[in-house]
């Protein structure tokens, strides 16, 4: 049962040090009878972000700080398995934010039960699909935990107040009010949103220096191609150009690969679960690269039946990780679906990167379902062409039957 707030001593607050959890620390101090805050940064490939984050969360008020290296938990356990799904939000949006969000929210309140504090706090909006994200996981492993979400609480209404609220209160922001794109970046993407993206007639500014952060716009990317081959094991990257990888190793590589030849930009404006539509560019090198050599392995290696339900599923699981809905039933049993499809999906493919495109440059698997001695125009002894008469006649009968139908009723 949710804590009253008279009852609230120790806070555990998911903190990036971005502009919404920088002001959160002082303000849950203020407004929560100056209870300790515990300060937990989860590492899911932020970089520099995380650079002077314990001096800044102690100065403003936190107790501690945790700072929690999950990157390659990150992609082994939540990015590897939505790729295998081929799981894509609206044909567009590879998730970057989407499944980081249960990993992140998972071992918070890992550190909320060490630590006997009475609540957890997130810098969320009221209007995003986060706030859903990380309070399904938090309902998933403490559904008795108080939760805190400043947003739909304080008197803030802007960005602008909070960089007002900031400056009362002497926090050091790495933003200002020109520059103030909300982004979100870990390993696998970087999202911008705000500004003049706020207005879906604007073109992004691809070729404004200092707007993309892993690549470069196509225009921007070199004359020559990139050739890359990715292996696979039972649908996971396990080496690049012969060199085995794990997880954070694969994903870097192919962000370095991609962002240099103007690979994976995405311009969407998408549905968000709380009903409104919002505008956002997201920068995701790696993921375009490891969605369409994923993709084209399976066009080998599944048969037909199987590879058509699979997109369907996609679909499914696309939406349960975008609505935060991870830890859930029918998204483990999907999960399940999925590892039955990929035991056959090994194999190697090689792609060439150029201008923002991705082109396919070979294929490979010893689990090939390809037969070019039944596929070939030439002559064969496989094939008799001759079964297809009577395959054609018993899979057209029921349009035929209803041409008949159809025929009689009009005469009549």
């Amino acid at each position: 049962m949710a804590k009253a707030k008279k009852d609230i001593k120790k806070v555990v607050l998911a903190y990036s040090g971005g502009l919404d959890t920088s002001i959160i620390i002082p303000w849950l101090k203020e407004n929560y009878n100056n209870c300790e805050v515990i300060a937990v940064s989860a590492d899911v490939g932020q970089g520099t972000e995380l650079d002077g984050l314990e001096e800044k969360a102690l100065k403003t008020g936190a107790s501690k700080l945790y700072i929690e290296d999950l990157k390659e938990e990150f992609i082994q356990e939540y990015v590897y398995p939505t790729v295998q799904a081929g799981a894509v939000y609206e044909n567009k949006y590879l998730l970057g934010t989407s499944f980081a969000r249960p990993i992140i929210a998972k071992r918070i309140v890992e550190i909320a039960k060490a630590e006997g504090a009475d609540a957890i706090c997130h810098g969320c909006t009221g209007k995003g699909n986060d706030q859903v994200r990380f309070e399904l996981t938090i309902k998933a492993f403490a559904p008795e935990m108080t939760i805190i979400a400043p947003w739909r609480e304080w008197s803030i209404k802007s960005r602008e107040e909070e960089i007002e609220y900031a400056e009362a209160h002497n926090i050091p922001l790495k933003i200002n009010r020109e520059t103030n794109y909300s982004k979100d970046k870990n390993i696998w993407h970087l999202s911008h949103e705000g500004l003049d993206l706020e207005d879906p007639a604007n073109e992004p500014q691809y070729n404004h220096p200092g707007f993309l952060e892993l690549g470069v716009s196509p225009e921007q990317a070199p004359d020559e191609p990139t050739y890359v081959t990715i292996h696979f094991e039972k649908g996971k990257p396990t080496a690049i150009n012969g060199k085995e990888m794990n997880g954070v190793e694969v994903v870097t590589t192919l962000n370095e690969l991609g962002g240099k030849n103007g690979v994976g930009l995405a311009d969407i404006v998408e549905n968000r679960l709380v009903g409104m539509k919002s505008r956002g560019v997201y920068e995701t090198p790696g993921g375009a690269i490891l969605y369409h050599a994923h993709n084209k392995l399976e066009e080998l290696c599944l048969d037909r039946d199987t590879f058509h339900y699979k997109q369907q599923i996609g679909l499914k699981f696309a939406e349960l990780v975008y609505y935060g809905q991870w830890f859930t039933p029918l998204r483990e049993a999907l999960s399940a679906f999925v590892d039955s499809t990929q035991q056959t999906v090994t194999g190697d493919v090689k792609l060439k990167l150029y201008k923002g495109n991705i082109i396919d440059a070979g294929v490979t698997s010893p689990y090939s379902l390809y037969d070019p001695e039944i596929a070939t125009f030439d002559e064969d002894e496989v094939y008799n062409q001759a079964d297809a008469d009577g395959f054609i006649n018993l899979f057209g009968l029921p349009i035929k039957v209803y041409a008949h139908m159809k025929a009689k009723t009009e005469n009549k």
